[in-house]
């Protein structure tokens, strides 16, 4: 997940730089102006500065890569269904079993608007490090040392704070909560149910 922010970063800063619309320093204007989103942006910045070896650089990351991305996705999802229910997946029919409703959700969801799904699977990323940090928190508190559990509980509210904003903000949502108080609820949890027992202990 390091990678991927770099990864981010480094996509984010070409894109300011290529679609600069000022002469007056940074703009996002340009940016902001693209039709088409991800996919878009992603190959006009390719081609524009690659040429012909950035418009192959653009197929396979924005075609090739995604397929399988896909595939290892509902793999994972029908492993993980299978460990819940004990679903033995050796042969062939228990496989299917799990898999043809997955690729029928999967079809079902291609038919919604792909800039309300990306936006729930980046919620839905962000969400799973905060929830790993909160996991990391506790488990450093418990098994190492009760201060050493802030390594991972002063980012995991941070964390916290960005999943909640996505639902403070995102038209699709419509929930008007306070987001930093979530956040801080969150923190709050932690340090009374397992940071303070944790120092008693000790104490």
């Amino acid at each position: 997940m390091v990678a991927e922010g770099i990864i981010a970063l480094i996509w984010a800063s070409a894109g300011i730089a290529f679609y600069n619309a000022t002469d007056g320093g940074f703009s996002t204007a340009g940016l902001l102006a693209v039709g088409g989103g991800n996919s878009t942006s992603v190959y006009q910045i390719s081609v524009g500065l690659l040429g012909p070896i950035g418009s192959i650089l653009a197929l396979l990351g924005v075609v090739a890569c995604p397929i399988t991305s896909g595939d290892t996705a509902f793999r994972s999802a029908r492993l993980t269904l299978a460990d819940w229910f004990k679903i033995d997946q050796k042969g062939f029919a228990p496989r299917l079993v799990l898999a043809l409703p997955l690729l029928a959700a999967g079809y079902a969801i291609s038919f919604l608007d792909y800039g309300i799904v990306w936006r729930y699977f980046s919620w839905s990323n962000q969400t799973l490090a905060m929830i790993a940090l909160w996991a990391g928190a506790v488990y450093l508190c418990r098994n190492v040392g009760a201060g050493k559990g802030f390594i991972a509980a002063i980012p995991a509210t941070f964390m916290s704070a960005v999943s909640v904003t996505y639902f403070c903000i995102a038209p699709e949502c419509y929930l008007m909560l306070p987001r930093m108080g979530v956040a801080i609820l969150f923190c709050l949890i932690y340090m009374f149910r397992v940071y303070l027992p944790e120092t008693k202990k000790a104490a």
